[in-house]
């Protein structure tokens, strides 16, 4: 089964640069403390990995 990465923000992007803000809302996550479950893939990792001072990730099986 594929895995996928449970993504919880923690951090508000207040203050950061706009790219940031705007992978935020790409990942799914519109207000503080949301958390969403995304396909753990190489794209999902590449946006976490950009704003990964905003956000907690764990791996769960699916």
């Amino acid at each position: 089964m594929a895995n996928k990465l449970r993504i919880k923000y923690v951090k508000s992007a207040i203050g950061y640069n706009e790219n940031q803000k705007r992978t935020i809302a790409a990942l799914g996550l519109h207000h503080l403390g949301d958390t969403v479950e995304q396909e753990d893939n190489s794209v999902i990792r590449g946006m976490v990995h950009k704003v990964q001072h905003l956000v907690r990730v764990e791996e769960v099986e699916a």
